[in-house]
């Protein structure tokens, strides 16, 4: 069903009889799980930072009785940039249209049309696909700060944040070793340090690669809920992960993160605050207005994640998958 790009009117915007259904899907879970649109942390600048630092190595570092005090051995920290992106949609329906709610189109068919104010479930369709586009930009967006404004803002998002621990299967499938490996390496690096946001995020391809490499490998799994998202969880040798399977990864890639480490960065707008509706100026017989919000992603230190790419998107038989 496509949309339209002007003012909706009686022609354009047809009424119709009985219950209405959603065809996208709407689900956001990654987005829900780290905060969602309603959780985000503040910022007050459109380009944000984070700092991070490291400890030195472990060793026996022993000093003799009575020693001087040994040289000075001060840590550095590093920091770390991202930006808000805005997101910025319009509506606009006809004075007629707002009031025509009994006009239906087609032949005379029993019931009544459910959708009694079109400027409301405009609004609430593109709210919806809002929060589409944020979660699709904070797991694959591509970062870019101009320095003019000929061109917008761009959040980096999950995907592209990751650089330390990148796995490329090169169009080979996914296998028990090869995840685990990826799992061994975020932890070696310092992730997945809290089990219950440790989470392994899928799209459809390779969910189902998931069941056969560790599901049907007799690793054993649970069910449990992260920020009001169910999830099935995975026992493996570096701890519990969740497994998220989400529409939006691309099909040939999986992502292992430490969810509590990754959370939205608002930019709230003084008396109007984030993500919000407002009336535009009147031209003419309709209501006219804007949703506005601005907001980038947060994800700690990208080493504390990690992803694998250019996986096989080929779905074998079961009799000869090779689970590693």
């Amino acid at each position: 069903m496509p949309g339209i790009t002007e003012m909706g009117t009686t022609f354009n915007l047809p009424n119709f009889v009985g219950e209405l259904f959603e065809a996208s899907p709407t689900d956001t879970p990654f987005l829900s799980m780290i905060g969602g649109l309603t959780g985000g942390k503040p910022v007050d600048a459109v380009e944000f930072q984070w700092q991070g630092y490291d400890l030195r190595d472990p060793s026996q570092r022993v000093r003799l009785e009575g020693a001087d005090a040994p040289d000075e051995d001060n840590r550095t920290r590093k920091n770390v940039k991202n930006v808000v992106q805005i997101h910025q949609e319009a509506v606009s329906v006809s004075y007629t249209k707002l009031a025509a709610t009994g006009q239906h189109s087609g032949a005379n068919i029993s019931g009544s049309n459910p959708v009694k104010d079109e400027l409301k479930f405009q609004i609430s369709a593109q709210i919806k696909s809002i929060a589409r586009d944020v979660e699709f930009s904070l797991l694959n967006g591509t970062y870019a700060y101009p320095s003019d404004n000929t061109a917008p803002r761009k959040t980096r998002g999950l995907s592209s944040a990751i650089v330390t621990n990148v796995k490329d299967a090169d169009g080979d499938p996914l296998t028990r070793t090869l995840l685990l490996d990826l799992i061994q390496a975020v932890w070696d690096s310092g992730g997945l340090k809290e089990s219950v946001t440790a989470t392994i995020i899928a799209n459809s391809t390779q969910k189902r690669k998931l069941s056969d490499a560790l599901v049907y490998a007799k690793y054993q799994g649970s069910d449990r809920n992260v920020g009001g998202v169910d999830v099935k969880t995975i026992e493996t040798d570096f701890g519990t992960l969740n497994i998220l399977l989400n529409r939006y990864l691309p099909k040939d890639m999986i992502i292992v993160a430490s969810l509590d480490q990754c959370q939205p960065s608002i930019l709230e707008v003084p008396q109007k605050g984030f993500l919000f509706y407002e009336p535009l100026a009147k031209t003419g017989a309709s209501e006219k207005g804007q949703l506005y919000g601005e907001i980038g992603l947060e994800y700690g230190n990208e080493a504390a994640h990690g992803k694998i790419t250019g996986l096989s998107t080929v779905v074998e038989d079961e009799d000869d998958e090779a689970n590693g």
